[in-house]
Parts: C-alpha cells; structure tokens; sequence
C-alpha cells in the first residue's frame, strides 16, 4: 500500500549538556558531536528533498471529488450548485453540504473541472460556469459554454466544460462551482458504464483541488 504521510524522519533536536562555569575539553567534544550528527541528518534531508526527485517527500494538500447524478436547472434566473457524491481523494481539503469544496491551510491553489453537459433542445445553447468563494461569486471568474441543438429527438447533443483556475485562499474557506444554462432543456448529466467495448462511466462532474503555494500573488 502507498505511504501517503512523510517518507523522512524529522531529526529529534540533539539533546546538549548545559555548560559549565569553566572550559570543559570534554563537555565541548560531546557538544561538537551532537551538533555534528543533527546537522548532517538535516543535511541529507535537505539533499533529498532538492534532489531530481526530492517532490515524491513532500506532503500537499490536494482533493479529487465528483458527481454521478444527473443535475438539473428549473429555470434560467436562479444560480445553482454543482454538487458531488464523491471523494476520491482528500488531503486537507473536504466536501461539505454536497458543494463546499473546503480547505484547511491558506493559499494558492489550483482547481480544475470537468463538466458532462447535455442539450436536449433544438437550438444553440450556453451555459456559464463561474467560482463562488464562501457564498460570493469571485469577480471576473464566469466562462460561457456553448452547445450545439440536439441530434434528434432521441439523440442530444454533449459537450464537456473543463478549465483550471488558481484562487487564493485562506485556512478554512470554501468554493463552489455554480452554473446557469441558458434554456432547462441543458442540463448535467451522468452515463453509466457501456458495453461494445466495455467503457467506464461518465461522471456528471468531476473536479479536483491542488495547493499549489502558501504565497499570496
């Protein structure tokens, strides 16, 4: 199974004997080597962390979450959700309320989507998509998707909305993806698995959260 916690031990500090009033050959040469042996066990994990492939120690938070319900709009003034069933993966960041995408330590991350859209009508459609941080849209966040009429009837027409976006967070704030389709006949859809070939299911939703620095831009 794959160690998800910190691959290298944190050297413990070196326990030193308090100095005496006078100079001490021997309490000095105890003192030298405790601080020898901490400092090269610092030195080598400072190696290998900046080594070539020194990232495989480093412990990030990072969440994976998506959806495997159809989502509907009732109508085409209201701004909804996008909920998920489903974590995949979560290293301080959580799902909460079906929405809320919550992280633990402040900073800059990344998140990215992937949305199953499906238009059952006969005309163009859009749909926009945009970020909403603890319960306010974030300004200049919206993309507008476009989707084409429908086949046929029984045949609508799909497309996928994906784009990745950086955020500044801080500990304990929350996002959410929001979205409004310009006609109710759009909506986000789920599929299951198909046979002729065999083929996974399609998720309505798929996103995922990345850290990527504790600097504010």
């Amino acid at each position: 199974m794959t160690n998800l916690y910190q691959q290298l031990e944190t050297p413990a500090p070196p326990d030193l004997p308090s100095p005496g009033q006078v100079y001490d050959e021997r309490l000095t040469a105890q003192t030298h080597r405790g601080l020898l042996v901490y400092f090269r066990k610092l030195t080598n994990i400072l190696s290998t962390v900046l080594g070539p492939r020194g990232g495989k120690y480093l412990n990030l938070p990072y969440g994976a979450f998506q959806d495997s319900t159809d989502q509907t709009a009732a109508n085409t003034t209201t701004a909804y959700a996008i909920t998920f069933d489903t974590t995949d993966y979560s290293n301080g960041i959580t799902l909460s309320n079906s929405s809320r995408l919550n992280v633990s330590q402040a900073g800059i991350y990344n998140v990215q989507f992937s949305i199953q859209f499906k238009n059952t009508t006969n005309d163009s459609q859009d749909s926009d998509v945009w970020f909403r941080k603890n319960g306010t849209d974030i300004a200049k966040s919206n993309s507008r998707f476009g989707l084409a009429p429908r086949k046929s009837a029984g045949d609508p027409s799909h497309t996928i909305a994906a784009l990745n976006y950086f955020v500044d967070l801080a500990e304990s704030d929350y996002l959410q993806l929001m979205w409004r389709p310009s006609d109710v006949g759009v909506s986000i859809e789920q599929y299951p698995a198909g046979t002729s070939p065999t083929r996974p299911a399609t998720p309505s939703v798929i996103a995922t959260v990345s850290f990527v620095s504790n600097l504010s831009a």
